[in-house]
């Protein structure tokens, strides 16, 4: 009686030390630096994305700092053009698909359109930006028209001095373009014969220094740390690109940025969405020139 109560007590003991060790075990692994999603999963996985090079450096940074937090993930960012990215997500190609403009506006194909998911980001502010040779200050909506239509086509008619007005344009493509045509030109046609066509805002703001008596636009991302000496940037209506003008409703050259998935987005593609949304990120996406969600909503 005495020997089976002895066995029975050792194999309690047994079991009890093997519960300790698999508690020890399960600390020692969330403890391991290792991150967690919603639902305590570890967070890993490759994520690619692609398009609008308006929210491309901010896309970039947050990259940075999901993977510092995040070893087991993988982003890589590229650029092409919000309608580039768009296509791509819609075939497979990335996960992510970054754009200035609704998906619907660069989806000709009504099935696969269905199949996005336009997520909201963050905001941006379009400047209306000219060669530091050009004297005016503010423009109207109407006057910006006149010029990206061809109708004006000197300084001088707008208040300026006798100076050349140089248009540079972006391409068809361009989601930037689509929220310029959106917000400014509405029924009135761009005329794509004058001027130049450049594919990214950074060749935008090259071609706008290089060349005398330029104009065109570019995302407000592209203007800060002291880029702003080097470019001009005018007024519209006397309202400013800044995330006060926008959010009262002055400014009217702005959109949301996207981050399009198809399908709702799932695992590491959803934890980044969510980051480049978050409390956490929300200072770097106003100190990079973006207006952060909670300015919008």
């Amino acid at each position: 009686m005495f020997m089976k109560w002895k066995k029975a007590s050792f194999f309690m003991v047994l079991v009890l030390m093997s519960g300790v060790l698999a508690a020890c075990g399960s600390d020692s692994e969330s403890n391991n630096g290792g991150s967690s999603g919603a639902n305590g999963e570890e967070i890993s996985g490759m994520i690619t994305a692609a398009g609008s090079t308006a929210l491309q450096p901010l896309a970039d940074e947050a990259a940075n700092e999901f993977m510092a937090n995040n070893p087991n993930v993988s982003v890589s960012v590229q650029g092409g053009g919000s309608g580039t990215g768009i296509n791509q997500v819609a075939s497979g190609a990335v996960n992510i698909g970054n754009s200035d403009v609704p998906s619907a506006d660069k989806m000709e194909d009504e099935k696969l359109a269905g199949e996005l998911v336009d997520n909201k980001v963050s905001g941006i502010a379009f400047g209306i930006v000219v060669n530091k040779d050009v004297t005016v200050e503010d423009l109207t909506i109407e006057q910006i028209q006149g010029i990206f239509s061809g109708k004006i086509k000197n300084w001088k008619e707008v208040g300026g001095e006798d100076l050349e007005i140089n248009v540079v344009n972006r391409p068809a493509s361009s989601g930037t373009r689509t929220a310029f045509e959106n917000t400014i030109m509405q029924d009135v046609k761009i005329d794509d014969s004058i001027g130049t066509n450049q594919d990214s805002n950074g060749a935008v703001e090259n071609s706008i220094n290089s060349t005398s008596g330029s104009i065109s636009y570019l995302a407000m991302s592209y203007l800060v740390e002291g880029k702003e000496t080097t470019l001009k940037t005018v007024t519209i209506d006397g309202a400013e690109p800044t995330t006060e003008d926008v959010a009262n409703g002055s400014y009217p050259f702005w959109s949301y940025e996207y981050m399009v998935t198809k399908g709702e987005p799932e695992g590491a593609v959803k934890a980044f969405i969510d980051f480049m949304i978050s409390d956490d990120f929300a200072g770097k996406v106003d100190e990079m020139g973006y207006i952060p969600m909670s300015e919008l909503e």
